[in-house]
């Protein structure tokens, strides 16, 4: 049972409970280790009982922990305790998108637009990494403060699916695609629909189904249109409202087939809102191949047997017509003589024309209705058949060799079939042997398998202190990856590690990333000189440096296409750690067919969206970063080609949008001394000590007799603070005589509080 105030792992104390779902708790909590707050996710208790959901939770979860992107709530830990299954999860301080479209009744189709491409980006970084969502909806979308999007629940939804009861659909019924409503096989079109559905919202203000039951909805869902967005909004733009009908096709097939593509119809709809660019496609319509049936086998011999002149089960136009013909013609001569017939005997017997007919004629009628009928049925099936064949050049004479030959075909092929799938089940056999060592030795190879399914690396000791590319050298060739970031320090030298973010011996994955801060000087980070090199292996060289990189296209009579002309600041000197250093990379060809970068710094992501796409430039990845400038937080800082720079039509560029100036932290370390600045303080006295930050945060609150108090604090947010002290002063009972009156005044014994304050200045790390 969760309480606040609890630790889980050692580490996480939960401080508050935040919200509360279908599954699960939600709590904010501290994570002491490395002093930030972050949202635990706690499994509820009848969910925790189910080992089965749990097993499949833990799965999820932990494949969820390896998505970072800045669309989705990242994932930091999973972990259980004591029967608590919880994860731990980035912290994201804003609204559900389904609370933020109560609040603004619906969302104009720009903002609508916006807030969906960044859904989609998210759910492709998971997609790409083989991770379906299966509960996409405006509750498990979150926009921060900084209006940026994330999507959370990953891990958690596909377990879910499979493993609990209909309550859980109750809560996403809404938005559920018509194969999991069916409660069939769903894929990433299943995230699409959901996706979709949840366009329909921001657009309109409700959702397309409702009901008075989740059964009503989930039908709806599988035999109802979509009712068109633009019914209950006329503002909603052509392509909008297009993209989103092709979103919640009930056919997967009929979809967008993935997030990448329904991105591109989302960005072409800012620069074109009012264009006819969607296309919904029906693979039955554009000749998909189609299964046969054991029915259509049987109709396709018989008809084979029939006629000697069929070819493949299709026969000759002109024949059919021909055949028709004939067949008229007996009907037409049969009826003749029928009705000679039935006027002769009715003249010999002495019931009337009329009577002598209705003897005979009702059953010969009805077999012929029946036999016209089905004859005139299988004619138009084959006519229209030869009508798609009618210019292929078959020839009569061959067509019973044709029926002899595919009747041995087929049977030549049943025979390959079976061979062939009895020698991919010995080949299976043996594999499966070697592995588990019943064949070709002691099972060396279940051992290599292991060891190949995922090896674990020790982080070796030695890495502080040692040179940036001695430690780089070490990592890369144990298959760990370098990350660098810088420092100014006086205590090390220049170039050398000061610390790594993983601990000497802990066990890493292959590929695992590994922070090391490098001390460089006041002066800054010397710059690497990258003239020459190869547009990507400069920025690859200068970001290892921990330089952000900005790109200039230029024409050069000198300097191969896509090589580096120049650089500023030049290498071999100094620059700021994290600065951005301009590279001038030779473009090739003329100016005249090249494209002219605007420039999109200072502007939002959403403007800067549509300006790139409408000079004919492809956007890159968006990420966000700390700058100094607090002008452009929450906008564009940085572009990875330079504004001015003339480069080929859909170049790539990457932007990067400011989340602020990166935060100072301080710390405290010293002796708090006795407040003698008192003169009613006495040594010995119980004194309360506080200390308390410029934000409020709470270092210090003990109680003590003794002075000095020493103290050490790290990673204060704040650059001043307080101490205070409270302690008690007493006064014994005085006795006065007035020595002309001799009336005597007493004053009682006294305790009354003192307080005294002082102020704190807190070093920069």
């Amino acid at each position: 049972m969760i309480k606040i105030g609890m630790m889980l792992g050692d580490r996480y104390e939960i401080l508050e409970k935040i919200g509360t779902g279908g599954m699960s708790d939600v709590y904010k909590a501290k994570d002491h280790k490395l002093n930030r707050n972050i949202a635990v996710k706690v499994l509820k208790q009848e969910f925790s009982e189910n080992n089965n959901f749990v097993n499949k939770f833990r799965t999820e979860a932990q494949a969820a922990a390896g998505l970072m992107h800045p669309n989705i709530v990242n994932v930091y830990d999973v972990g259980s305790e004591g029967g608590i299954h919880y994860i731990v999860m980035e912290l994201v301080e804003g609204i559900t998108l389904k609370k933020y479209i109560e609040k603004k009744v619906r969302l104009s189709a720009k903002e609508a637009v916006s807030i969906a491409i960044q859904i989609s980006n998210g759910i492709e970084a998971a997609h790409n990494n083989h991770i379906i969502h299966r509960d996409i909806k405006p509750q498990n979308t979150i926009i921060s403060k900084e209006g940026k999007v994330k999507v959370t629940d990953f891990g958690i939804a596909k377990a879910a699916t499979n493993n609990t009861v209909s309550s859980n659909v109750m809560g996403s019924v809404h938005y559920t695609s018509p194969e999991q409503a069916r409660g069939g096989f769903s894929d990433e079109r299943s995230d699409i629909y959901s996706l979709g559905i949840t366009m329909f919202e921001m657009l309109t203000g409700r959702v397309p189904f409702n009901g008075d039951t989740t059964v009503a909805i989930a039908i709806k869902h599988i035999q109802e249109a979509l009712p068109y967005p633009s019914d209950y909004a006329d503002d909603i733009p052509y392509s909008v409202e297009q993209i989103v009908l092709k979103c919640c096709q009930k056919s997967p097939d009929r979809r967008y087939q993935s997030m990448g593509e329904v991105i591109a119809d989302l960005k072409k709809s800012l620069v074109d809102p009012e264009g006819d660019f969607v296309r919904i496609t029906d693979p039955d319509e554009d000749a998909a191949t189609r299964n046969i049936t054991d029915d259509d086998v049987k109709k396709i011999r018989n008809a084979s047997a029939e006629r000697a002149d069929l070819v493949g089960g299709v026969a000759l136009k002109e024949d059919i017509e021909k055949e028709e013909r004939e067949r008229r013609k007996k009907q037409e001569s049969s009826s003749k003589s029928g009705s000679k017939s039935g006027s002769t005997k009715s003249k010999s017997k002495s019931g009337s024309k009329s009577g002598s007919k209705s003897s005979k004629t009702p059953v010969r009628t009805s077999r012929d209705a029946t036999r016209d009928r089905m004859e005139k049925e299988d004619f138009r099936r084959r006519r229209y058949e030869a009508e798609k064949y009618d210019d292929d050049p078959y020839d009569e004479d061959e067509d019973d060799e044709d029926d002899d030959e595919g009747s041995v075909g087929d049977r030549l092929t049943t025979v390959l079939v079976v061979v062939g799938a009895v020698i991919v089940g010995l080949v299976v056999l043996l594999i499966l042997g070697r592995v588990t060592g019943f064949i070709g030795g002691s099972g060396a190879g279940a051992d290599e398998t292991e060891e190949s399914a995922g090896t674990v690396i020790t982080m070796p000791d030695g890495i502080v202190g040692a040179k940036l590319d001695d430690a780089k050298k070490v990592l890369i060739d144990l298959g760990l990856t370098p990350q660098i970031e810088y420092e100014t320090s006086l205590q090390y030298e220049e170039g050398t590690v000061i610390s790594a973010s993983v601990p000497a011996g802990s066990e890493l994955a292959e590929g695992d990333t590994v922070v090391l801060t490098v001390a460089q000087s006041t002066d800054g980070v010397l710059v690497p000189a990258v003239t020459g090199l190869s547009q990507a292996e400069a920025r690859s060289n200068l970001e290892q440096h921990g330089f952000q990189v900005s790109i200039l296209q230029a024409e050069s009579a000198t300097v191969e296409k896509g090589n580096v002309i120049s650089q500023s600041p030049e290498g071999d000197t100094y620059a700021p750690a994290g600065s951005t250093i301009m590279i001038t990379v030779s473009s090739g060809g003329t100016a005249s067919d090249k494209i002219s970068v605007p420039s999109v710094i200072g502007k939002s992501e959403m403007d800067a969206m549509a300006i790139l796409t409408e000079s004919g430039l492809n956007m890159g990845t968006i990420s966000e970063t700390n700058n100094d400038d607090p002008s452009l937080e929450g906008n564009v800082c940085y572009q990875s080609v330079a504004a001015g720079s003339f480069v080929d039509k859909g170049t790539v560029v990457d932007l990067r949008v400011s989340i602020g100036p990166k935060s100072a932290t301080y710390h405290y370390s010293g002796s708090i001394t006795a407040p003698t600045e008192d003169p009613e303080y006495q040594s010995g006295m119980f004194v309360q000590v506080m200390i308390t930050t410029a934000d409020g945060t709470s270092l210090l609150s003990t109680t003590t007799t003794s002075f000095p108090l020493d103290v050490n604090y790290t990673g204060i947010n704040s650059a001043t603070g307080t101490v205070t002290y409270i302690f008690t002063v007493s006064t014994e009972e005085v006795t006065v005589t007035d020595p002309e009156t001799g009336e005597t005044t007493t004053t009682p014994a006294q305790n009354y509080e003192k307080t005294v304050t002082r102020e704190l200045t807190f070093e920069a790390e």
